[in-house]
């Protein structure tokens, strides 16, 4: 079905709203995918907060255009489906992995994060990386394992002191 002229330019204004505030970018060839598949994909994106669309790469160009992700101009060949997130720079990376797993046919054409166009072999350590809340669970379990350690330490030479009066006090009830 042919967009008329206001349809392409709502969605542009749209798809430029959202690449204006994204963090990463992931544009995939979907050629092979029944139409399951494509729901089922657009399912877990919703879940995962990941912005899904299939455009057509002329209105995508003009979308980008002025934003992070002009970078991905060239990488804009054949039919694909485009993946913006907002909230965890890895989630789009991580959708599309996981996906490719199950279903091989999916092939990722282009990465972006930061206005910075990265080679596909880095779709894998990009979806690897730790979401924001694992991330700063790490962080806190590292910053309390010194100071645990520390306050260990500290108090390590009383309970040796209390244990070695424990043992006195112990050998001279047992003589």
């Amino acid at each position: 079905m042919a967009l008329n002229l206001e349809q392409k330019k709502t969605i542009v204004s749209e798809v430029a709203g959202v690449a204006k505030n994204a963090l990463s970018a992931v544009a995939a060839d979907y050629r092979g995918l029944t139409v399951a598949e494509m729901t089922d994909l657009r399912i877990k994106a919703r879940e995962m907060g990941v912005y899904l669309r299939v455009i057509r790469n002329t209105l995508a160009r003009r979308a980008v255009e002025g934003t992070d992700f002009a970078c991905l101009h060239e990488s804009l060949t054949g039919p694909l489906i485009f993946a913006f997130t907002q909230e965890e720079p890895g989630a789009a990376a991580k959708l599309m992995y996981d996906f490719i797993k199950d279903h091989e046919v999916l092939e990722v054409k282009a990465l972006a994060i930061n206005g910075k166009l990265l080679p596909v072999s880095e779709l894998a350590a990009i979806a690897k990386l730790p979401s924001r809340d694992e991330a700063i669970a790490t962080l806190m379990s590292v910053m309390t394992a010194t100071i645990t350690q520390f306050v260990r330490t500290m108090a390590e030479p009383h309970a040796k002191l209390v244990r070695t009066m424990a043992a006195v006090r112990d050998k001279k009830q047992a003589a």
